[in-house]
């Protein structure tokens, strides 16, 4: 398909890119249920975008999910294309910066492990109005990080944060016997994301009650969500949506951000 990005009444462009964008359907492993992924629930939204890129490297998800999306109204703004996020991402960023001057722009990155490099991030970033919705990946950094601090070379988790100064905070909290290593991971994070333009980062565990999406057998840690915008207005949206439930109904919150 190819993105055809018209505009409102205002003349706005609104685009939505989705780096790791799947089949379009997840089934939950536990209980079968077969539920919208992100791609879907951005066609289906009450107020749609007017463009679309979604990415996968894998070309039997882009498939599924080029058919998926056909069943759309907005299937003619749909943009899909097969291949490594971290390469794409330029080609898309280009396409994008064409109208720059006329466009609003959302990223969602969800990665399953380490894929999108801080590079990626940057990319997005040097597009003047490109908010992003981050999915922090404390259960795939899990699995790599005392690796990489043995390791004098470059790695995953090094281009993951784009700098090697994770590895000072990482050994900070190690020597203070911190339990909560990620919280410290996740300021160098947003430091990385504030030295890109974006001033402010907000943590879904600061405006909603779950602050972590965890492993249903092990309860392990898996993400954190983190979203950043270069405008205020970014910030109040985001903090709007996130105090409602899926039903739209106000959600209560706790004082302190919950402990793991």
């Amino acid at each position: 398909m190819s993105s055809r990005h018209l505009c409102d009444s205002v003349g706005a462009i609104r685009n939505y890119v989705d780096l790791q964008a799947g089949p379009g359907k997840n089934k939950v492993r536990e209980t079968d249920e077969v539920l919208l992924g992100s791609p879907l629930l951005a066609l289906t939204t009450s107020h749609p975008f007017t463009g679309y890129f979604f990415v996968d490297l894998a070309s039997e998800n882009t498939q599924a999910l080029a058919q998926r999306c056909s069943a759309s109204p907005q299937c003619q703004q749909v943009d899909i294309r097969t291949g490594d996020c971290n390469i794409m991402v330029d080609q898309i960023v280009t396409e994008i910066k064409r109208d720059e001057h006329r466009s609003l722009n959302l990223a969602f990155l969800d990665p399953e492990g380490l894929e999108p490099k801080w590079a990626t991030v940057a990319r997005l970033a040097s597009v003047q109005r490109m908010d992003l919705i981050i999915n922090y990946p404390e259960g795939g950094l899990n699995r790599f990080l005392g690796r990489a601090m043995n390791s004098p070379g470059q790695t995953a988790v090094d281009e993951f944060f784009g700098d090697r100064g994770w590895r000072v905070a990482y050994q900070e909290s190690q020597a203070q016997g911190e339990p909560n290593l990620h919280w410290r991971l996740i300021e160098f994070y947003e430091s990385r994301l504030q030295a890109v333009g974006y001033k402010e980062v907000l943590r879904a565990d600061e405006v909603g009650d779950e602050p972590l999406m965890r492993n249903v057998e092990k309860n392990a840690p898996l993400y954190r969500l983190l979203f950043a915008s270069k405008h205020p207005l970014g910030h109040k949206f985001w903090t709007a949506v996130t105090r409602r439930d899926i039903h739209g109904q106000q959600l209560l919150f706790r004082e302190t951000p919950l402990q793991y």
